[in-house]
C-alpha cells in the first residue's frame, strides 16, 4: 500500500537519531560528522518540496557526542574540573547544532537558528531515586567503585559488559523555550531545538536549576511537536521501516498502520526498550495528545518514504 506524505501542513518536527552523525565503525571526526549532516540536510529538503510554507523544527540525539565529552572530562580529571552532565548536554547542543545549522541553511536556502533548549522535569520523579540511564564508558567494578566514591556517581553493571555510571531519565513536563521557538517559526526561521532531550532543569523557587540527568530525546521530540501544534512528527533512525517478529521467519515490515495496532504490538513486547521501544512510545504519545501522523524511516530513505515507497506511517486512531 502506497500513500502520499507530501502534504499541506505548516509545522513538522523531525527527530534525528544521535547515531545518524556517527556511524558504527567510524571514528566520528568532525569532518566525518559534517559529511553526515550534509546528507541529512539534502534529505530534509524533500519535506518542503511539496509545500514551501512548511515550518520545520529539528531535534537530535547526542549520545555518542555526550559520551565523548564525559570521556575527555574523565581522562583529564587530575588536571581540570569535572564537566557536569547538564553542561555536557548544552555543549553538544551547540556543537551538533552549528553543524546542522550550516548544512540546513545551505541545502534549504532558509534562515536556521540553533536554540539551546531546557526541559523542565520534576525533582520528585521516581527515576531520581532509581536511575535507569547508562552513560559514559565501561569500567571494572573496582574502577567504578572508586569513581562512585570520588565523584558521588551511582554505578551499575551493564548486562555483563562492565560497570557504568547510571543517571536519572525523568519524564519531560515542558520545554522552556517553546514561546521562542513559536516566534522563530512565525518569522519563517527554521529551528534546531531539543537537542539530546534538552538540558534537564527543575524549578526551585522560580529559578531554573540544572540537574544530573538525561531526558529521552524521543519523548522530548513528541512533546515539542504537541506543544507547537504540529500535526506530523518524523522520526529518523537507523532502519528504513519498523518491523515486527524481527529476526524470525515471520519478520515483516509495518508500512501504514493505526496507533491502535501499534499499541497492541507494543503490549506484546514487539519493540524492545533498548531499540525501537522508545520511538514507538514517543510516536503513540504524540498521537494520543492530538498529533495526526508519525513517519519512521532512515535519513537516507526519507525522500522515498515521503512518497510512500518505504517507511512506517502511523496514524491516529
Amino acid at each position: 500500500m502506497r500513500y502520499q506524505w507530501r502534504v499541506q501542513t505548516d509545522r513538522v518536527v523531525v527527530a534525528l537519531g544521535g547515531n545518524a552523525l556517527i556511524r558504527p565503525g567510524e571514528p566520528g571526526t568532525v569532518p566525518e560528522q559534517y559529511v553526515r549532516v550534509r546528507e541529512v540536510a539534502a534529505a530534509l529538503s524533500a519535506l518542503i518540496a511539496g509545500n514551501p510554507e512548511t515550518r520545520i523544527v529539528v531535534s537530535h540525539g547526542n549520545g555518542p557526542q555526550v559520551g565523548r565529552v564525559l570521556l575527555r572530562s574523565d581522562l583529564c580529571a587530575d588536571t581540570v574540573p569535572e564537566v557536569p552532565l547538564d553542561a555536557a548536554v548544552a555543549a553538544t547542543q551547540g556543537g551538533i547544532g552549528i553543524m546542522l545549522q550550516r548544512a540546513l541553511s545551505a541545502a534549504l536556502k532558509r534562515p536556521v537558528v540553533t536554540l539551546l533548549t531546557q526541559t523542565l522535569v520534576d525533582g520528585a520523579d521516581p527515576d531520581f531515586m532509581a536511575p535507569s540511564k547508562y552513560i559514559g564508558r565501561f569500567y571494572t567494578q573496582a574502577e567504578a567503585r572508586k569513581k562512585a566514591t570520588a565523584l558521588g556517581w551511582r554505578i551499575k553493571e551493564d548486562k555483563g559488559r562492565g560497570w557504568r555510571r547510571v543517571v536519572p531519565s525523568p519524564v519531560p513536563l515542558s520545554i522552556i523555550e517553546v514561546p521562542a521557538i513559536r516566534a522563530l517559526l512565525d518569522a519563517e526561521v527554521m529551528v534546531i531545538a531539543g537537542g539530546g532531550g534538552g538540558v534537564p532543569v527543575v524549578d526551585i523557587g522560580g529559578e531554573l536549576v540544572g540537574v544530573e540527568a538525561v531526558v529521552d530525546k524521543d519523548r522530548v521530540s513528541a512533546l515539542l511537536a504537541n506543544l507547537l501544534g504540529a500535526e506530523r512528527l518524523v522520526i529518523l533512525t537507523g532502519v528504513d521501516e519498523v518491523m515486527v517478529d524481527f529476526a524470525t521467519p515471520k519478520q515483516r515490515s509495518l508500512r501504514a498502520v493505526s496507533a491502535t495496532t501499534v499499541q497492541r504490538f507494543l503490549d506484546e513486547g514487539q519493540f524492545p526498550a533498548g531499540s525501537m521501544g522508545p520511538k514507538i512510545e514517543a510516536a503513540l504519545s504524540f498521537l494520543t495528545a492530538g498529533g495526526r501522523e508519525v513517519l519512521i524511516t532512515s535519513p537516507e530513505r526519507l525522500p522515498e518514504a515521503l512518497d510512500g515507497i518505504c517507511g512506517t506511517r502511523i496514524t491516529a486512531g
